[in-house]
Order: C-alpha cells, then structure tokens, then sequence
C-alpha cells in the first residue's frame, strides 16, 4: 500500500489545534485536524507545513514531530515534493493558493471552505483544478451519518423529496457554503436552477463588494422540482421531506429520525420508522482518503472542483440576489466579480 506525502499550508487552526476545540462534541468524530487525521491514516504522511509566521512553524514542529518547515509555500512544493496540499489558509487566499498549487503540479489538493471570494476566483479554481483530485472542507459531504441519509433518500424511504431545509442561523461563505453543499449532497448533487436570496440586516447596501460575512437566507430551485430553504434558527439541524415521509438530522448530525407514512395513502399520518445511522468515523480522514482513491481509482472526489463551483455559486448568487433588489437569478449568474469577504 503506498503512503502518501503530505505537505500543509496555513499551520494553525484546521491544519492543527482545532481538534483542542472540538473534542467531546457528540456530533464530530476526531480526529478533525488535518495533520491528526494524517495521523490517524495508513494512506498518509505529514512530511511538511509552511506559513508566514515564525511562532506557528515552532509551535507545528513541537506538536507533530514535522521538521520541513517553511516560510514559502511554493519553496515548500518545490523541495518537498508532496503527493498531496492541504490548503489551511485565511479565505481570503484559497482561491488563488489552489491556483498556484496546481500549477505547480500537485495532484491531490484539499483546500479549505470556501474555496473563493468571488465566481472570478472561483471560475479560475475550476479550470486549474478539473484534473485535481480536489475536495474542500465541507465536512457533512464526508460524513458517513449524512451519506446514509442520503443513501436512505435515493432508495425511497421517504418517498419522492420535494423540500429540503436547512435550521440555522449563519454567515455566507464560512456557514452557508456548509448547508448548501449538504443540502445539495442529501438531494444527490441535482443541477441547481435558481437561487433566492437576501442578506441580514435587510436593509444592507452592496456595491460589488462586501467586507464582512454577512448572515443571509436563501431559497433554492433545483431541477425535477425540489427545492430548498434556510430558516435562520435551530442547531444545524437537516431536513428533507418527501411524498411518503421525511428524514432529519438534528443538534449537527449527532441524533437522527426517520418518519413515514402510515398506512401508505393520501391522508397517511407520518409516523417514527425505525432507523439506525452508522457510527461516527472522522469525516477528515474520509475526506483525505477519498482524495487517495479518487486519484488512485482515476475517478472524481465527492466534493470535486466541480462540484465546489457550483455550491459557491450558490453562496454568491444569494449575495447578488440581494444586491439587486431580493431577485432570484438563475444560474450560471452574470456578475463574476461580486466579492465577499471570508475569514
């Protein structure tokens, strides 16, 4: 079995410490962190990191035991020659980060989320990257809980999905671009037809640029007819609804139902169906590990470049949606230089 190289970028919270942050959370399964899910695979080696600050190449040496530290990240490719880049970054950076990364060669690159700021930058991450073995940190999407969701979706449990919701308040690009890319995933990645949407305050001004990541709410059109909705309250909670009952995760992922109709018919009531999500498994390893056999296998990730292009369009067609007035546009949207800013 062959053991993969891999070389970090951005030496702090995801690349290192969140797991610090999260452990005991009945919803996430450790390892989260980059390089302790390096760690904790037979498929992966952490060989090397870089970042800008001196303090966070001492503090990743002490921790992980990683001696090939550097400044620059592309000197770090050039001497290292990992198989695999985590992008770790700052958002405002993964974008043009990706870019580089694979014009540098590299074939495998997990970019943290949001990938890009704008459909420019995005646009460019999808060209660079369509022959990557590609997937972001949208961490549901390699969640096994959610993949049985969504295998229960597909096999008919619940009948014909006709609504999605997500139950959350958040931002655009660091909380959305997470229910969208799930609710997208749930639904089995159907093309999205339009979107709808609108910032909090309401009454928020947008040029061609916003500052801040701002909360927002969103309806969206997918093709055969579903369509998805936020509601800006709740505890991450999923919910798809179909013609013959229902499915929902709840408190992110860590509880979970199946409702049916009963008996089947036009006035059934929906009823508790037994069910029995898997075991939690660290949805980063999965993600790591699918990026391995997505290249080794020669087939796409679950969250290709493609797929990434399409859940960030829907984050900024909500933002443009606003700027215009509250209008649902249809995709592909028209403005590729509207920026939001990302952390």
């Amino acid at each position: 079995m062959k053991i993969y190289r891999v070389a970090i970028v951005g030496l702090g919270r995801m690349a290192s410490t969140i797991d610090d942050e999260v452990i005991g959370y009945p919803s996430i399964a450790l390892p989260y962190s980059i390089a302790a899910s390096c760690k904790a695979s037979p498929r992966l080696e952490c060989v090397a990191g870089a970042d800008i600050l001196p303090e966070k190449r001492e503090a990743f040496r002490q921790r992980w035991g990683v001696n090939a530290l550097y400044a620059d990240y592309l000197e770090m490719i050039d001497r290292e020659k990992p198989d695999l880049v985590a992008i770790c970054t700052r958002g405002e950076l993964h974008a043009s980060m990706a870019v580089q990364v694979a014009r540098a060669g590299v074939k495998m690159i997990f970019c943290e989320k949001a990938v890009a700021c704008s459909m420019k930058e995005a646009d460019a991450v999808l060209e660079s990257c369509r022959n990557v073995a590609f997937n972001t940190g949208v961490l549901r999407r390699f969640d096994t809980r959610y993949h049985a969701a969504r295998q229960a979706i597909a096999r008919g449990d619940i009948g014909q999905p006709k609504v999605a919701i997500h139950y959350a308040s958040t931002n655009l690009l660091h909380g959305h671009i997470h229910s969208v890319d799930t609710l997208m995933y749930l639904l089995g990645d159907p093309q999205v037809e339009s979107v709808w949407g609108e910032l909090r305050p309401r009454e928020m001004k947008v040029e061609n640029r916003i500052d801040k990541d701002p909360n927002a709410v969103y309806h969206i059109a997918f093709a055969g007819g579903v369509e998805a909705w936020t509601v800006p309250a709740g505890h991450w909670d999923f919910e798809v609804i179909g013609t013959e009952g229902a499915i929902r995760g709840m408190n992110n992922g860590a509880d979970w139902e199946l409702r049916q109709a009963e008996p089947a018919g036009k006035r059934a009531y929906i009823r508790p169906a037994p069910y029995q999500p898997p075991a939690p498994f660290s949805a980063t390893v999965y993600l790591l590990e699918d990026i391995v056999k997505a290249f080794e296998e020669g087939r796409p990730t679950l969250g290709n470049a493609e797929v990434t292009h399409r859940a960030t369009e829907v984050c900024l067609a909500v933002a443009e949606s606003h700027r215009q007035g509250n209008v649902r546009l249809s995709l592909p949207i028209a403005n590729r230089d509207l920026y939001v800013y990302h952390v």
